[in-house]
């Protein structure tokens, strides 16, 4: 596996988990797990605060 594209994807505004599980066929808890690791502390948060984000975004569209 190539974590530096699995960074990548995640960090694209675009890719949502379910595009990252077929790509790499890992879910949420694992790149979430993979981010937490392979990230510095302040860049996790600020990951996790924009997913966060978008997917809330996501969610408002939908409705």
């Amino acid at each position: 596996m190539n974590v530096n594209a699995l960074i990548e994807m995640a960090w694209s505004d675009e890719a949502t988990f379910s595009d990252i599980e077929r790509e790499f066929g890992i879910k949420e808890p694992e790149v979430k797990r993979i981010m937490q690791k392979n990230l510095k502390p302040g860049s996790y948060r600020l990951w996790r605060k924009r997913v966060r984000w978008i997917k809330e975004k996501q969610k408002k569209s939908r409705d």
